[in-house]
C-alpha cells in the first residue's frame, strides 16, 4: 500500500483530494469532499452532501451540483445507495434515470459510462476503484460493520465474476477515514474482527482506556483487497484520520449528530477509450 499517490486539487471553487494513479485513467472522473466550499449552516461554508435532519434539502442540492461541477458533472448522472453498514453491494447495467437511491446497500459497481457512483461517508472509509482494462468501477463504503462483514472483498470478487476484472490489474484508492489512533471499539467489536480475521492484530489495547481497543480498518481493508488477488502496490492510502482533522473533513465521533457527510464519487466518462 501506498500513501504518496494523492493531490489536492480545487476546481469551481471546491476543494477535493484525487489519486494520481486514478487520474491517470483515459476518461475517468473523481474526487473524495471535504468540509470545504459549500452552502451549509454547520458552519461557515460547509459542503455537506448528505441528506441529514439538520440540513434543508435546497442546501444539499446546490452543494452536491458545485461538487460534481467541480468534476465537470451533472446531478442526473449521480448514484448513490441507501448505505446500511452492510456488505451489500449492487451493479449497475442500467442509465442513472433508472436507479432507485432508496436500494439499501453499501458499494456500488458499474461498466455503464457516464454514470457517477458515490458514497457518503463521516468517519467511515471510502474506497474507489477502477479497472483500467474494463472500464469497471466501484465505489464502496467501509465502515467497521461493513469492514468485519468483508465489503471491500466481496465487491471486487463481484466484479471479478459478473464483469470480467482482473484483481491483479485494479486501482484502488482509500479516502479519508477514522484511523487506528482514533476508532475505539469495545469488547464486543474487538472479538468480532479476532473472530472474522484471526491472528492479525487487527485491535491493539487502548493506552488511556484499558476497557477499550483501538481498530485499525485500512489494514482489514488491506487484508480483503490480497485475499481478493489485489496486489497492495495497486492500493493507495490519502492517510489522514476524519476524527484528527475535523476542521477539514466532516467526523461523527468529534461532531456526533451535527456531522454533514462527506462524498467519495467516480465516473467513466461517456465516449472515452478503454486502456488496453
Amino acid at each position: 500500500m501506498q500513501t504518496n499517490g494523492f493531490i489536492q486539487r480545487q476546481a469551481a471553487g471546491i476543494p477535493y483530494y484525487a489519486c494520481i494513479p486514478l487520474e491517470q485513467v483515459s476518461g475517468l472522473r473523481h474526487a473524495f469532499s471535504t468540509r470545504r466550499g459549500g452552502v451549509s449552516l454547520a458552519s461557515e461554508g460547509a459542503l455537506n452532501l448528505g441528506h441529514v435532519p439538520w440540513d434543508p434539502r435546497p442546501n444539499v442540492a446546490e452543494n452536491r451540483r458545485r461538487f460534481l461541477s467541480a468534476l465537470s458533472l451533472g446531478p442526473a448522472c449521480l448514484i448513490t445507495v441507501a448505505q446500511t453498514h452492510s456488505a451489500v453491494f449492487h451493479i449497475i447495467k442500467t442509465t442513472a434515470g433508472q436507479w432507485n437511491p432508496s436500494t439499501r446497500g453499501d458499494a456500488l459497481v458499474t461498466a455503464e459510462p457516464g454514470v457517477a457512483l458515490a458514497v457518503q461517508v463521516a468517519d467511515c472509509f471510502p474506497v474507489l476503484i477502477s479497472d483500467p482494462h474494463t472500464s469497471a468501477i466501484a465505489a464502496v463504503h467501509a465502515g467497521w460493520r461493513g469492514t468485519q462483514a468483508r465489503i471491500l472483498r466481496r465487491t471486487v470478487e463481484g466484479m471479478r465474476r459478473s464483469l470480467g476484472v482482473d484483481p491483479s490489474r485494479v486501482i484502488v484508492a482509500y479516502g479519508p477515514g477514522i484511523r487506528g489512533c482514533c476508532l475505539d471499539v469495545g469488547s464486543e467489536v474487538t472479538s468480532m474482527f479476532e473472530a472474522e480475521f484471526p491472528g492479525q492484530r487487527l485491535c491493539v489495547p487502548h493506552p488511556n482506556h484499558p476497557e477499550k481497543h483501538l481498530l485499525d480498518l485500512t489494514q482489514a481493508l488491506n487484508i480483503q483487497l490480497s485475499e481478493a488477488g489485489v496486489p497492495l502496490a495497486n492500493v493507495f492510502d490519502l492517510g489522514l484520520c476524519t476524527r484528527c482533522h475535523p476542521e477539514e473533513f466532516f467526523s461523527y465521533r468529534a461532531e456526533g449528530s451535527r456531522a454533514g457527510r462527506m462524498m467519495a464519487i467516480i465516473c467513466k466518462i461517456a465516449g472515452s477509450d478503454t486502456s488496453s
